[in-house]
């Protein structure tokens, strides 16, 4: 059976790998890519189950990502985890979101909420 696919939108490249790993452990295929850019043409090419997406990424904003999976029908079952430092931010798209993380988020934290956000497997 395939794993779910997490896209990790995230320009640093540490923290990538950290939620990378603790995606992996919540049994996710991950594919990182490290600016807006990037990420709009990843998207445009898959449905990944849940995209960890960070506000501040160079070439196009997180909120712009955000917009564009929240207009298009495909991602109507994709779930988004906004990671972001900005605490402004993080209260006013909490609505917006399936879930919201301050940085720094722990590997525990992150592995704990995508297996909750997991799609379930089909019968």
């Amino acid at each position: 059976m395939t794993k779910p696919l997490a896209l990790i939108i995230e320009d640093d490249r540490k923290l990538a790998d950290i939620f990378s790993l603790a995606l992996r452990s919540a049994e996710f295929e991950t594919e990182v890519v490290h600016d807006g850019a990037q990420a709009l043409t990843r998207l445009a090419a898959v449905v990944p189950a849940i995209v960890v997406l960070d506000m501040h990424l160079p070439h196009v904003s997180g909120k712009q990502i955000l917009g564009q999976i929240q207009a298009d029908e495909r991602f109507a079952q994709t779930r988004v985890i906004i990671a972001t430092a900005d605490a402004l931010i993080a209260e006013d798209l909490r609505d917006d979101t399936d879930l919201v993380l301050l940085k720094p988020v722990s590997v525990t934290q992150l592995r704990d909420m995508a297996s909750r956000l997991r799609p379930s497997p089909l019968h």
